[in-house]
């Protein structure tokens, strides 16, 4: 057999993504899980007006989506107070960390990131062949002074923040997000990922500077929009940044209905508003069953709780593992020493009880 001339690069690359998907995980175990709480997910669901526009244009599928998201782009501008030009939407977050990868890193390039931040943003970087630096959290949350320490050691051209963290659902201020940013060398472009932005406190959310050079930010409507599985987010930046996405992303790449659904989920302010309400009483819910159980909830500012169990990795693995074995999906933070947590995503009352009583007896298995 006569093997495809992979490049050097692609040879030297693990065959693994960053995630398995519960799905993956589901046919594997030949059963679906009873609560799905792992993934981040908004259980809640989209909007209905959402909903009941995929249903009214599912038969234009036929037609390519807007190469530009016209429309949603002025909706997000008006939204945002920032003209389109300021505006990219692509096929999620991750979709969106691909290109900028694709931008700014090749072979040689410095990137820094923090150890156990979101891997996709390392999947994509090893994909170009960056080099990356990683720095330890501090406190449970990105250290923002080891980050510039390790950009200005380096001389990197990337660095990755996200603001509010996955896995820890910890969140710095706009002050002290603003004041990185402008400490950052220039020709360092911060990556802000703000995907669980409607979560946070909005007293803290870096006001949007369009003008700012060094930053980048990320959004999506995975999260507090319900529509992680049509795969659609935007990055907001100066213009001429943003116009550089156009040389390489895949123009037909946010397919139509996920743009309409968009659309509409940004008009339904209402139904953002309630989804918030659900996720902060299911928070304090998930919240008293750790305490409960003797664990200790971190502070959050994303659709999940971050859970402290206040032993090491190897004890947190058994508890998500003995939770997976009662069908109750969960997942932790990869590192350490942040592994010692479970982190559990917001969901529908009944999901979040099954989660308690599969915790409680986990508990009991592996003590």
């Amino acid at each position: 057999m006569i093997n495809p001339r992979y490049t050097r690069l692609v040879q030297s690359l693990p065959s693994a993504i960053p995630f398995v998907s519960p799905d993956t995980q589901e046919r594997l175990r030949g059963k679906p899980y009873k609560a799905r709480l792992g993934a981040n997910e908004n259980g809640f669901g989209p909007s209905p007006l959402a909903i009941k526009a995929i249903q009214e244009h599912a038969g234009d599928v036929w037609m390519y989506g807007d190469e530009l998201s016209f429309d949603l782009r002025s909706a997000l501008g008006k939204k945002l107070a920032v003209e389109i030009d300021n505006i990219i939407v692509g096929e999620g977050i991750d979709g969106l960390l691909g290109n900028l990868a694709r931008l700014l890193v090749e072979k040689g390039t410095n990137v820094v990131t923090s150890i156990g931040a979101y891997p996709t943003f390392n999947y994509h970087v090893n994909a170009f062949g960056g080099s990356l630096h990683s720095v330890p959290y501090k406190d449970d949350k990105e250290d923002l002074d080891a980050l510039l320490g390790k950009v200005k050691e380096t001389g990197a051209t990337l660095v990755y923040l996200a603001n509010p963290d996955n896995p820890m659902a910890s969140w710095h201020s706009g002050e002290a997000v603003e004041a990185f940013a402008n400490a950052l060398p220039n020709g360092c472009l911060l990556c802000l990922d703000e995907a669980y932005v409607e979560f946070a406190p909005q007293s803290d959310v870096l006001p949007i500077d369009i003008e700012n050079p060094k930053i980048i930010r990320f959004r999506t409507f995975s999260k507090a929009y319900g529509m992680a599985g049509l795969r659609i987010g935007y990055g907001i930046g100066t213009s001429e940044l943003i116009s550089a996405f156009n040389k390489i992303r895949n123009h037909f790449g946010v397919n139509r209905l996920a743009q309409i659904a968009a659309l509409a989920a940004l008009a339904d302010k209402k139904w953002l508003a309630k989804t918030l309400k659900n996720v902060g009483q299911a928070k304090l819910r998930i919240g008293e069953i750790a305490k409960d159980n003797g664990f200790e909830p971190l502070p959050s500012a994303t659709n999940f709780v971050t859970i402290d169990t206040g032993r090491d990795g190897d004890y947190a693995k058994a508890i998500v593992e003995a939770c997976g074995e009662r069908d109750v999906f969960i997942r932790m933070p990869f590192a350490a020493p942040e592994n010692r947590c479970l982190r559990v995503s917001a969901g529908p009352a009944d999901e979040i009880e099954l989660f308690g009583k599969a915790l409680g007896d986990a508990i009991k298995t592996v003590e």
